[in-house]
């Protein structure tokens, strides 16, 4: 069966045609005010943006909704604020889902050990983690898919995600602080990485020499300066 093509849909503010999965759509509520339909399924007339927070500020500039929607519309006080709230409580409710399900798994030690062993998908640091901590998870990451390549495993993306700070997290998860965390095999973490990787890309502030990459803690950044950024094989 031959595979059916992504479906794709225009930015509004830069008229590039994109995945959906790189755009979020936008829709006028009841009362008229324009609010971020995070998961593109409310009804009603909609208009794509490129998922970038730096972008829903231009256009909230340029007045890019109403142009698009032919009509006066009402914004939020802050929309590019509002837009990364709900990604990241769609984010955290996720990390959720996957914790109910067995798929998230806590503590240094217990994180360090998936490592090891190549039995997670994801790997998950606060922002606030101590540099030290940090380094004993991301360097053995960073071997894991050094060893991968060099084995020739076509495919291998476990990515890294530092994108909330361990009381964020925490309070989301019933837990006192969530410093570092691993996602394991599933479609409930599944859906988790997923929605990491929308948060990341909204928050990346791209360079120059982008790479097209979310780095671990949302930055784009060159490949020959970014020592942090996510493999996705």
């Amino acid at each position: 069966m031959a595979r059916r093509e992504e479906t794709t849909r225009m930015c509004a503010l830069t008229r590039a045609e994109k995945p959906v999965a790189e755009l979020i759509r936008f829709v006028l509520g009841p009362d008229d005010v324009l609010v971020p339909d995070t998961d593109a399924k409310a009804e009603g007339r909609g208009v794509w943006l490129s998922l970038n927070r730096e972008l829903v500020a231009e256009a909230v500039k340029k007045k890019v909704f109403a142009r698009s929607l032919k009509t006066e519309v009402k914004l939020p006080d802050d929309l590019p604020a509002l837009t990364q709230l709900r990604l990241e409580q769609r984010y955290l409710n996720a990390l959720g889902m996957a914790r109910k399900a067995g798929q998230l798994t806590f503590g240094a030690t217990k994180v360090r050990s998936l490592i090891d062993t190549g039995g997670l998908i994801a790997l998950i640091t606060a922002t606030d983690a101590a540099e030290d901590g940090r380094s004993k998870m991301v360097g053995p990451l960073k071997a894991l898919h050094y060893a991968a390549a060099e084995e020739g495993i076509e495919g291998f993306d476990v990515p890294h995600f530092e994108l909330l700070s361990s009381e964020q997290m925490g309070l989301a998860l019933g837990l006192e602080n969530v410093i570092h965390a691993a996602l394991t095999n599933g479609a409930a973490a599944q859906s988790a990485v997923e929605k990491a990787r929308r948060l990341a890309l909204y928050l990346a502030k791209p360079t120059e020499m982008d790479t097209g990459r979310p780095a671990v803690d949302g930055d784009l950044l060159p490949e020959e300066q970014d020592e942090r950024r996510e493999i996705h094989g």
